[in-house]
């Protein structure tokens, strides 16, 4: 059985350019949710309302944690699995 990485190292670079836009993409809206949060706490606290501050601070790590979570799924550049393939069959040929 192969795991994430090798499958990936293997597939075509136009599918490897989609993954990574779609990671991409789903990264800005992350940060987005994250700028737009803190301006919307902002906004509440300066009118002294002090409720909404943990909420948005355990809803703004989340955020983080899922964003670092998506970075798992980047690829590797197109070089680094060129050489792990040239690597790699170098190793099967001794």
């Amino acid at each position: 059985m192969s795991n994430f990485r090798e499958a990936q190292r293997q597939a075509h670079p136009s599918k490897t350019n989609t993954l990574l836009l779609g990671v991409v993409c789903v990264l800005i809206l992350i940060l987005i949710m994250q700028i737009w949060l803190l301006t919307a706490v902002l906004n509440v606290s300066l009118e002294g309302v002090e409720t909404l501050k943990w909420p948005a601070f355990i809803a703004s790590t989340l955020l983080f944690l899922s964003g670092v979570a998506l970075l798992r799924y980047l690829p590797n550049p197109i070089r680094q699995a060129r050489k792990a393939r040239e690597a790699e069959a170098g190793r099967k040929s001794l």
